[in-house]
């Protein structure tokens, strides 16, 4: 008997509770294999939708909708072989919390375990931990290439964690684009020759969208008063929410898009959203496929078709999931929980409104938030060097900014989004994961892209009128923060440029610089 139904609908016991979590979609996991209702009636599978899950940040409505049309298209396939109870956020059973749930379940179906797979946050690790009522069994997500403790095992000295190192180690050991124990074409690293803007002739290629009816679910975030942001088409939901139309996205990115993807990954443009990203992330994150299929895939298609996808093209994906994916995870395991707590630089000021409108006359902020709030996506530069930079610039207080992202994008889950923000974009972990600060004035988003041609402030101008603010505010912070950067070898030429100005025009930009930061609403 398959149960897709409420808790007080179960006619049965099940002395086994297996509990899989919203980014837990993985259906090739052994927990599937070789149990059927024939072979094994003694497991209950439960998927729960929870408030506690939609409350602790406010989200994008397309995350919510994505990640619960994700749960239950996965709980009806699994359920054609395996017992399972959903319960949904509407159900009168549901308590709202997980503990709470669980405990109900397990008493009503005189479960004598319960069994998880490994969280991937630390609240919901925490949570599960806790749990002393029934005895637990705890199973690898068998979705990573590296465990959670694995930092220790590739920086056995505990210092300058840089991503490389890993990164090349791993390399060594999957032999991903390897020539015996040297890399393919002689470089670990191809990002030098991936930092192009879009020419302004090129036509851009469209992305592939999906068109679910999602309707019942926003009625149903409704009717239950959840607070979300962000815009949603119902009728035409664009995501994801199978592994097959994974692979579908993926197909459609090797087919179309891998060529362009390394060669234009950076660049800014009003001319389009998604550009040459496979957007991949979201099947990712909920596990629907695994990054060693998409990596292989990745793989697969630049040895089929090395006449079109250059190495650099591979080696820049097959480094954002081997290396970047998992370091950051490792990184996150490591430090938490202290590490959601950190601010380095001492940043309180509150993030501006405009992040929850796009309502602002600086047109890179304002295409980036509004591309977000419109697709619940933006690329990584757009995150790192447009509303991150501005955010640490400006001196935004940390907490703040990591709910924003967390909330804002679909594929936002907190191991990959934390250190991703309060590390790498916003610094407040004292350089744990950036040997530097990623700040950087105008004229690096007029290099990478085209929006400061059609953008109210003038990007050759650091201070007087319509000056761009990413310009005073870069030389701000580089004064502001000169006892912590001075001596960093790579930004002792930005500190030699500012030493080389004069005491007047230093002093211009830096009034330009208070200026915007007291009207920061106005900008």
């Amino acid at each position: 008997m398959s149960l897709f139904h409420q808790v007080n609908e179960i006619s049965r016991d099940y002395p086994k509770v297996r509990l899989i979590l919203g980014d837990q979609l993985n259906a090739s996991h052994s927990w599937f294999r070789g149990h059927t209702h024939e072979t094994d009636d003694r497991t209950l599978f439960v998927i729960m939708e929870m408030k506690q899950e939609l409350t602790y940040v406010k989200h994008h409505i397309q995350k919510v909708v994505g990640f619960f049309a994700a749960m239950r298209n996965f709980a009806q396939a699994i359920s054609k072989k395996h017992d399972v109870l959903y319960l949904k956020l509407d159900s009168s059973d549901n308590q709202q919390d997980l503990c709470k749930n669980l405990q109900q379940v397990c008493s009503t179906v005189k479960a004598k375990s319960l069994e998880y797979q490994e969280p991937d946050e630390y609240r919901l690790d925490t949570q599960l931990k806790n749990i002393d009522w029934i005895t637990t069994q705890v199973y690898s997500s068998e979705h990573f290439y590296t465990e959670r403790d694995d930092l220790k095992k590739y920086f056995p000295d505990a210092e300058h964690l840089l991503m490389e190192k890993y990164y090349r180690q791993a390399r060594k050991e999957t032999g991903y684009l390897m020539n015996g124990n040297k890399p393919l074409g002689g470089k670990w690293n191809y990002d030098s020759e991936n930092r192009n803007k879009i020419p302004k002739k090129h036509e851009i290629h469209s992305p592939l969208m999906f068109s679910h009816d999602v309707s019942d679910l926003v009625d149903l975030l409704n009717s239950q008063s959840i607070e979300t942001f962000g815009e949603v088409d119902s009728k035409h939901f664009l995501w994801p929410i199978s592994r097959k139309q994974a692979i579908d996205l993926m197909d459609y990115f090797f087919d179309h898009l891998f060529q362009h993807f390394g060669e234009f990954q950076d660049a800014l443009t009003d001319r389009g959203w998604s550009l040459y990203h496979s957007r991949i992330s979201f099947a990712l994150n909920t596990k629907m496929v695994s990054p060693k299929y998409v990596v292989e895939r990745a793989i697969q298609a630049y040895e089929h078709s090395p006449e079109s996808i250059s190495l650099p093209q591979v080696e820049g994906f097959v480094r954002q999931i081997l290396g970047w994916r998992e370091y950051v995870r490792m990184i996150y395991w490591r430090f938490m929980p202290e590490y959601a707590n950190r601010n380095e630089l001492n940043h309180t000021r509150d993030l501006p409104s405009f992040y929850w409108s796009g309502k602002t006359n600086m047109r890179c902020v304002s295409h980036a938030v509004s591309q977000s709030l419109k697709y619940a996506y933006a690329h990584h530069i757009q995150r790192l060097m447009v509303t991150g930079n501005f955010a640490l610039l400006a001196g935004i207080d940390p907490q703040q900014v990591d709910d924003w992202y967390l909330g804002i994008y679909i594929d936002a889950i907190e191991w990959v989004e934390l250190p991703n923000t309060r590390g790498m974009s916003q610094f407040a972990d004292g350089g744990v994961l950036a040997t530097k600060p990623y700040v950087s004035g105008g004229n690096y988003i007029k290099k990478m892209g085209d929006h400061c041609t059609k953008c109210t402030y003038d990007v050759s101008k650091k201070y007087g009128d319509n000056s761009c603010p990413f310009n005073s505010l870069y030389w701000h912070f580089i004064d502001k923060h000169e006892d912590k950067f001075r001596n960093n070898h790579r930004m002792r030429m930005m500190y030699a440029q500012w030493d080389k100005r004069t005491e007047q025009e230093r002093q211009d930009i830096l009034q330009q610089a208070e200026h915007y930061l007291e009207h920061i609403e106005d900008l």
